[in-house]
């Protein structure tokens, strides 16, 4: 397929790959909360500087109510790591910010602080990840590994809760669909916006309207042009240059003609007259035309959509109570109203035979007009009115010229619909039957509208070889203490059946045999597992001051995600009412867990 506006830079970001190294410039030792460095102070006098811990970063309920999420921000996790230093201006800052009592040797002790002793292991980034099971194991001294908290849990957090959105959409939307982030212009600021575009990718999306993104991270970047751009041409006197080189005999042509032309030609065909049309709207599509000859996709909907009268007229009209309900909740009733008080389905065809009358001929006639000098359009944009009935409507026009002009290719054109999508309406759309080839996704993408936060936090499970609870009256906010290992446990069929924490003393689970797995809380639910395959989730990501594992590209993380998804069970990854996915602790691990509790439960008195 050649070449369109939708995918200009891609080949320029393949050869950029090597700054994929750069490391992000907010990203620093400061970028923490401020009890993060009091704490260090008090941990510092009171002479914990040997003091060894281990925290376990992760979260306690899926996204999107969903049962799954998808762990990303590994790679950003460990370049922090890696430059983990505190500069001059930053112990200048700290000393300025401070109280005056701390001691000036703290701030000499936190210019030398590195993460040198520090351990991290981790699930592999792009995996399926499930509530309790730690995402990252942090040990070394207690003053630095503390100090990490704030930094890791914000590159962990956004990172796996995009990813993990991307990769629903990515389901809903099937694979034979393209999908483009657009969200730059609606995210939470820049550094919002170029984790949206990264983590959306790892996800699943195809590409980015995101240039600095492209760049930065070897994502292809895709886009096409703006209502201003249409509205910007009054007529075809505003256009300038029209003429264009044949694409194989390089004969110049003047493409303005040959569009007028065609414009007169088909409109008896599909049944839009020219004075219907906009000369503005075709003086802007020739001008794109000429400009990206071999990529011409055009966005036709900037005149004549009209959206259903939801709450106007149509509804006013019929007087059949439970016919209002349906039309308010669901736009597509009203192709199947069968009131005998108004005829819906006539009506909503009747505003809908207007909408894209200007925008489809005029694309015809371009596209046709560029077909007559060696070139072939790519496609086009909708992004108002009723996406499934508007694509079905470009798709019967597109295959109606190729059938009569016999052009085969000319059924095939690209549609792509925006708009303000989101999980549930290409569910709708999927379900309406609809003709869209791809979906720029934008504002619920990336501000994660259904869900804002992932909500993982970062407990000290041990210290000094000793082990730490935090109780609560709410047992979901219990940690589970000491230093663990997590194994992903497959069943008979090669799904994943659970996942199983224990104590990492325990020796580790084995094919074939049987495994005694308890719910961490409730003492009668426990099952016995046979498992086929054992999957050990953590790998050694940073030791010695190294990064152990080299990081992969981003494609093959985006790979692994679909990998991944693929163990689990559909009923498990459906969006309606999915079935929870099983996390245990071994039988040691519970009663550790239980005895300790007890240990450090308060005893009541009563009087």
């Amino acid at each position: 397929m050649p070449r369109s506006s939708l995918d200009l830079g891609s080949e320029a970001n393949r050869r950029t790959s090597s700054v994929m190294a750069r490391n992000n410039g907010v990203v620093q030792p400061l970028l923490t909360d401020l009890y993060q460095i009091t704490m260090a102070y008090a941990y510092w006098k009171s002479g914990k500087i040997d003091d060894v811990a281990v925290f376990d970063l992760f979260f306690r309920s899926n996204p999107f109510q969903g049962e799954f999420t998808i762990f990303a921000g590994l790679e950003e996790c460990l370049k922090f790591l890696e430059s983990f230093h505190y500069s001059d201006s930053d112990i200048a800052y700290l000393i300025q910010t401070l109280p005056e009592t701390i001691e000036p040797e703290f701030f000499t002790y936190l210019k030398q602080l590195t993460c040198k002793d520090v351990t991290v292991s981790a699930i592999e980034e792009g995996s399926v990840a499930f509530p309790r099971v730690p995402l990252l194991r942090v040990e070394g001294p207690l003053i630095i590994t503390q100090i990490l908290e704030t930094t890791l849990l914000t590159l962990v957090n956004y990172a796996s809760l995009v990813a993990t959105n991307a990769a629903r959409y990515r389901m809903v939307a099937g694979k034979n669909i393209s999908l483009l982030e657009f969200g730059l212009r609606r995210a939470q600021g820049p550094d919002g916006g170029l984790s949206a575009s990264k983590y959306s990718y790892i996800g699943g999306f195809d590409g980015t309207s995101n240039v600095l993104a492209g760049k930065l991270f070897n994502i292809p970047v895709k886009g096409t042009h703006a209502h201003a751009y249409i509205t910007s041409f009054s007529n075809l006197d505003d256009l300038g240059m029209t003429v264009i080189p044949h694409g194989e005999t390089k004969v110049p042509h003047n493409l303005s003609e040959l569009a007028v032309n065609w414009r007169e030609k088909i409109s008896h065909l599909i049944d839009i007259s020219p004075e219907e049309a906009s000369d503005g709207e075709l003086a802007a599509l020739i001008s794109y035309a000429v400009a990206f000859p071999n990529g011409f996709i055009a966005l036709v909907d900037t005149y004549d959509v009209k959206r259903y009268p939801i709450n106007g007229t149509a509804l006013q009209q019929c007087t059949v109570p439970h016919h209002n309900t349906d039309h308010k909740t669901r736009r597509s009733s009203l192709f199947k109203c069968d009131c005998q008080k108004i005829n819906f389905y006539s009506y909503a065809t009747e505003l809908m035979d207007r909408t894209l009358r200007s925008g489809l001929l005029n694309f015809c006639a371009v596209a046709l007009a560029l077909n007559d000098v060696g070139y072939k359009a790519i496609g086009v944009r909708i992004d108002s009115g009723d996406l499934a009935y508007l694509s079905v409507l470009a798709r019967n026009t597109f295959e109606k010229v190729a059938k009569k002009l016999k052009l085969p290719w000319f059924a095939n054109l690209t549609i792509v619909a925006s708009n303000d999508i989101n999980e549930e309406t290409i569910l709708s759309l999927n379900e309406q039957g609809h003709k869209i080839d791809c979906f720029g996704i934008g504002t619920h993408l990336v501000t994660c509208q259904r869900q804002p936060a992932l909500g993982c936090v970062y407990k000290l499970v041990e210290i000094n070889g000793q082990p730490r609870i935090k109780l609560s009256q709410d047992v979901g906010k219990v940690t589970m203490p000491g230093h663990k290992e997590a194994y992903r446990l497959y069943g008979a069929d090669g799904h994943a059946l659970i996942d199983l924490l224990q104590r990492s003393s325990e020796a580790p689970p084995e094919v074939g045999q049987k495994v005694l797995c308890r719910h961490p809380f409730q003492e009668s639910k426990r099952a016995y597992v046979i498992p086929t395959r054992v999957e050990k989730l953590y790998k050694l990501y940073w030791k010695n001051g190294e990064i152990c594992v080299k990081s992969p590209p981003l494609s093959h993380v985006r790979e692994r995600v679909q990998n991944s998804l693929k163990t689990l069970r559909q009923d498990i990854k459906r969006n309606l009412n999915p079935t929870p996915y099983k996390v245990a602790v071994s039988d040691d691990l519970y009663n550790f867990i239980h005895d300790l509790w007890l240990q450090n439960a308060p005893i009541g008195e009563l009087s």
